[in-house]
């Protein structure tokens, strides 16, 4: 899975521009399906392996020393993933940040908002598919004990929203594997994971930060479940495959959530909605990405290999409550059609002006579709 390729970053982030004064953060333009992406780097070591961590092609702005020293200095709450850093010494004893020191790299990775991150979580929260646990805990439930709890490898993990909602919804004791290739993005994804599964037992974490170019089957091994989200559409059908060959050869599921479909319906409608809808879904298959085609491509890749195949719709539905999301999904989502094509710069800038006029007034609702897949690989080790 090849990271060289001039590609968005998780979830159809495009190559930043100087957007209108209320664009928020300059040079950061969140879209639909944003994973849990990149941020600033971190002093402390919260690194180890090379292997995991979904892609992150530099298409947002970099962040330079003097930025990154001034932001560290009055770096803002972040809701959960900050009150995560106040926990006790007992607490973050179920953290592990093992590796190198960040000065090692050799590369400054690019930077995701955890502002941006922190404003989609709940909106994620209540779109990814329930119906789909069902099936994953009957396949956990049938896998053998570990004395250490079932092990989980959530890739690209950001500040890890995708563990904060589902370790409390499975039983028994669990230890997540959290990928990711921003060391500082990874601190809060330790520090602010739930300690405790649905039954009580024990959660612990360690972080792994590296490319996901790099992801073995042997990095897998062991792994009851892999995780990710908003991870698909940012894939070429290569990666997909070689993601569900790794999958396979450990004998884990995959839930793979929140990847785009390639539909959004807003109301009330205008003229312009399927234009930039067209425009968004070309930008999002640049470079070979796989982008609303991506649910489709994994499945097959899954199947191929002999695994059990669920999809179901997860998608995000804003309303007046959720206009700060919904102003900043409309800015990005723009943003990308006029990447993709210039001439529609100057009636997409006044589509702009009045789409978020009708927020701002809690007149518009957008429902940004999106699918969540669940592959039941066959396990390995004569387990059912």
């Amino acid at each position: 899975m090849s990271t060289s390729k001039p590609a968005a970053p998780i979830g159809g982030t495009v190559p930043a521009r100087p957007g209108p004064p209320d664009a928020g953060r300059p040079g950061e333009r969140p879209v639909s399906g944003l994973g849990d992406g990149s941020g600033e780097d971190w002093t402390v070591p919260s690194v180890d392996r090379s292997e995991g961590g979904p892609a992150r092609p530099a298409t947002q702005r970099p962040v330079d020393a003097a930025e990154r020293r001034k932001d560290r200095a009055g770096r803002p709450s972040a809701g959960p993933v900050a009150d995560g850093l106040k926990q006790s010494a007992a607490e973050r004893a179920t953290v592990r940040l093992r590796g190198a020191p960040v000065r090692e790299q050799p590369e400054e990775p690019t930077r995701y908002a955890p502002e941006w991150l922190r404003l989609r979580e709940p909106a994620d929260a209540a779109a990814r598919a329930h119906d789909l646990l069902d099936p994953l805990r009957i396949r956990l439930a049938n896998l053998p004990g570990r004395a250490d709890g079932m092990v989980v490898h959530d890739l690209g993990c950001g500040t890890g929203s995708m563990g904060r909602w589902l370790a409390p919804l499975l039983d028994g004791a669990q230890h997540w594997v959290l990928h990711d290739r921003d060391p500082y993005l990874l601190h809060f994804a330790a520090v602010a994971a739930p300690r405790t599964a649905a039954d009580g037992s024990r959660v612990t974490v360690e972080t792994r930060r590296g490319d996901l170019a790099r992801l073995t089957p042997e990095a897998l091994s062991g792994a009851a479940l892999v995780t990710a989200s908003a991870l698909l559409d940012v894939l070429t059908t290569e990666e997909v495959g070689k993601l569900a060959a790794a999958c396979t050869a450990a004998g884990c599921p995959a839930l793979l959530t929140l990847s785009v479909a390639g539909r959004v319906d807003l109301t009330p409608g205008h003229p312009l909605d399927a234009e930039i809808t067209e425009a968004f879904n070309d930008n999002q298959r640049r470079t070979r990405m796989l982008g609303p085609d991506a649910v489709t491509a994994a499945a097959e890749a899954f199947a191929g290999h002999g695994a059990t195949v669920r999809e179901h719709p997860s998608d995000w539905r804003l309303g007046p409550d959720e206009a700060q999301l919904t102003a900043q999904w409309l800015r990005g989502w723009v943003g990308a059609a006029v990447e993709q094509r210039p001439e529609l710069r100057a009636r997409a800038d006044r589509y702009l002006e009045e789409r978020l006029a009708a927020c701002a007034a809690g007149e518009l609702r957008v429902v940004v579709h999106h699918t969540d897949l669940l592959a039941l690989c066959r396990p390995t080790g004569g387990a059912p």
